[in-house]
């Protein structure tokens, strides 16, 4: 079978009889890959003029709905995908975070767009920023969607997830994607990519796939085009060297080598929970997806004094390991990802041997279930030892990407962080300990060489992610030899695909391109008090302003007593002129927002459906007894809930004295009928 390349939404094969690629089990052909002939150009004009537009036509949250659609087709035949991923030497066990992590990534970031952005088109970043005496003149940060195409290269080891973490944030903001997986496992993404153009759920020119080479797509780059990358370093500096690249500045993010380390504390010593959870979590790390994990931990770094029964406890372990078919439920791992890959991590052994000593595997000769050794690509678990870390370099420069650890004792916490910070940038260190200050002493030491860090002990164990499990909520990435980048962590990784800009303008101006009222923009008289009016009728800037209210002695005292809030500034009048707030007895903060919502709301049946909340209290000038207090609310934001029959409502809302002080600043939150929800129920 030949893969296919999609190109301006078509199937089309590539030049030649193609690369072959073979199963990492046995050794038989599964497809050949050719992406020669193909128009790069083409590709990248249909993504940038078809693809662009389709999405950008769709707010956040339908992006979101669009996410959410496809992840739960995916969800439904993912079956076929679990079968074909044995061929890339993947155990059942190990094609759950590949499949199913992916899909699950495609949720929450479907969630994400739904929940903690706008139904709207443009994102607004932070409040407006004051720039005028009078406010008259705004500023305001925005994202908008890069008006380009962003390519997506992917690593082997992962080729499912590996392109869902990619695609779902840029989907989401907006971008059309160019994705191109690593050759050697490219057959399974090809399915999974067949099967999301079958769905009919993606907008034309939203997805393209290039099976192979990426020919001369670089030249034609533009500074509206991003750039991820999943791979070697050497690789991505070359990419990141294109003049092309150089000449239109091109955003790139890159996740690269990773020598991951996980310290183990000097309370976990053998016998204790810590201890245990340790030897598992290193061996579920070398032995899960035969150790060809980015974020596996490659450093094992030890208290000198237990090291030996570290490496004893480990070797123990690794003998239990059954490698093998990774189609058989007994079979804890797998074969890697080519006889290729399997070489270059032999190759990574020897240079780490010439300065550690192969204590556990490192053997050619190895027993192999349901399997032929020679053909398919296996190899044997392989733990080393470092007896002087400080003084080795091997051990902290050359990564083997496979089913390879080595130990590194360290006498003292110096030590321990020492040793972290040679591995010159990680994506993920862990920490096992049940002593919080050796935690803090270590997170503070070594965090700024890690994307991300895990503190696991008997606590939390049980419901760990462990040391190397991404998760879409948070960073993904790594500074120094790790790439630098940063993929996911929730809406900022969706803001990676998109341009912030500084807008400044009128109070009135920003309110338009924003969609969100701002203070200073103008106030409508709305004819009826705004809580008459259904989502559809309301306007930004629709204003109630009620009459003042005096808030009396009596109220305070009443207040207080019914709720059981009796501090001092309230109640006691020579203890709250001591206050260098007060000048005396005050209103409760909560009797002001209390008489507030009171003063503003329209207490008939109408399309106001409930209050769910309010952000942003603020208490500005106290307000003494026998003071007034006025409210203004100002229609500020609609979000439609999709086709619930409701949207959110935000109002802004403002209490002032009879100086016209501001008391209190908020926004209240309401949940506000659409007509048709209104009509069939007043």
């Amino acid at each position: 079978m030949k893969l296919r390349n999609l190109v301006k939404d078509q199937w089309i094969e590539g030049d030649g009889d193609g690369r072959l690629l073979t199963s990492a089990v046995d050794g038989e052909p599964v497809a050949a890959i050719s992406s020669d002939g193909l128009d790069f150009e083409a590709i990248l004009d249909h993504a940038r003029n078809v693809g662009g537009p389709n999405l950008r036509k769709l707010t956040f949250h339908e992006r979101g709905d669009m996410l959410k659609a496809l992840a739960k087709y995916l969800n439904e035949i993912k079956a076929e995908f679990y079968a074909l991923s044995t061929s890339t030497g993947a155990t059942k066990k190990d094609s759950w975070p590949d499949i199913d992590g992916g899909i699950s990534t495609m949720f929450v970031f479907s969630s994400k767009g739904r929940r903690e952005m706008p139904n709207d088109h443009v994102y607004l970043d932070g409040p407006p920023e004051i720039i005028s005496r009078k406010g008259t003149f705004l500023g305001q940060h925005i994202y908008t969607p890069k008006l380009g195409a962003a390519i997506h290269i992917n690593a082997f080891n992962f080729p499912c997830w590996g392109m869902l973490e990619k695609l779902a944030p840029t989907l989401l903001a907006g971008v059309p994607a160019i994705v191109k997986p690593a050759s050697s496992t490219a057959y399974l993404t090809e399915l999974m990519v067949r099967r999301m153009v079958e769905s009919g759920i993606l907008p034309k020119g939203s997805l393209q796939l290039i099976c192979g080479g990426v020919g001369d797509l670089f030249d034609h780059l533009t500074c509206q085009d991003t750039i991820a990358f999943t791979g070697s370093k050497h690789t991505a500096e070359k990419l990141q060297l294109h003049p092309r690249v150089v000449s239109e500045s091109v955003a790139f993010t890159a996740e690269t080598d990773s020598l991951n380390m996980s310290i183990l504390g000097p309370d976990a010593t053998p016998g204790t929970e810590e201890f245990d959870l340790y030897i598992k979590e290193v061996t579920n790390e070398m032995v899960a997806k035969a150790g060809q994990k980015c974020t596996a931990i490659r450093r094992v770094i030890a208290p000198s004094e237990i090291a030996g029964e570290v490496v004893k406890a480990l070797s123990t372990r690794l003998g239990e390991i059954r490698v093998g078919n990774p189609g058989l439920r007994d079979v804890d791992m797998g074969a890697l990802a080519s006889q290729g890959q399997r070489d270059e991590v032999r190759d990574r052994v020897r240079d780490l041997a010439t300065e550690a000593e192969i204590v556990f595997g490192g053997a050619d000769d190895f027993d192999v279930v349901d399997a032929d050794r020679e053909k398919g690509a296996f190899f044997m678990p392989t733990l080393l030892h470092c007896e002087k870390p400080l003084s080795s370099k091997a051990v902290h420069s050359v990564e083997a990407f496979g089913p390879v650890s080595t130990v590194l004792p360290y006498d003292n916490l110096d030590e321990a962080v020492e040793l972290a910070k040679l591995g010159d940038g990680s994506l993920a260190g862990s920490i096992v300990t049940n002593d919080n200050r050796v935690a803090r002493e270590l997170v503070l030491g070594t965090a700024a060489f890690h994307g991300r860090m895990v503190v696991i002990n008997r606590h939390c164990a049980a419901e760990s992610t462990g040391h190397g499990s991404p998760l879409a909520h948070l960073v993904h990435g790594g500074p120094g030899r790790a790439g630098g980048g940063e993929e996911m962590g929730g809406v900022r990784g969706v803001l990676h695909y998109m341009q912030r800009t500084a807008i400044q303008g009128s109070p009135e101006t920003l309110s338009a391109i924003g969609h969100r009222w701002i203070r200073g923009a103008d106030e409508t008289d709305p004819g009826v008090h705004p809580f008459r009016k259904t989502f559809e009728q309301l306007e930004l800037g629709d204003t109630f302003r009620s009459e003042p209210k005096q808030v009396t002695l009596d109220d305070i005292n009443h207040f207080a007593e019914f709720t059981g809030d009796t501090f001092y500034a309230h109640t006691d009048e020579e203890a709250a002129a001591k206050n260098p707030f007060f000048e005396g007895r005050v209103a409760h903060g909560y009797l002001i927002v209390s008489f507030a919502a009171g003063m503003f709301v329209d207490p008939d049946f109408g399309p106001v459906l409930a209050n769910y909340g309010i952000d942003n209290l603020r208490f500005i000038t106290p307000l003494n007894y026998d003071d007034s207090m006025t409210v203004r609310l100002t229609c500020k934001q609609k979000t439609l809930r999709g086709d619930s029959g409701y949207g959110e409502v935000r109002w802004d809302t403002e209490v002032t004295n009879q100086d016209d002080e501001i008391v209190a600043q908020y926004d209240v939150l309401t949940m506000v009928a659409t007509n048709e929800h209104w009509e069939s129920v007043r």
